[in-house]
């Protein structure tokens, strides 16, 4: 192999290595843009009113335990 024909070998690989770099990099970024368009899901913030009742509840709940397995 003569070296001119090694170095056009390797122009033409480098010339597809650099547009599977682009094609990657605009799937990327259009990847990027989708993701932060969706919403994660997480906890539901309760109303100080919620949370007096899922505190009463849970006393109740508690005490119903206690008096099932009273302590020695």
């Amino acid at each position: 192999m003569e070296l001119g024909d090694a170095i056009q070998q390797l122009q033409a690989e480098k010339q597809r290595i650099e547009r599977a770099i682009a094609l990657l990099e605009q799937l990327h970024r259009n990847q990027g843009s989708s993701t932060v368009a969706r919403k994660r899901r997480g906890r539901k913030s309760m109303e100080s009113e919620e949370r007096r009742e899922v505190s009463a509840r849970m006393k109740r709940y508690w005490a119903s335990r206690r008096q099932q397995f009273p302590q020695e």
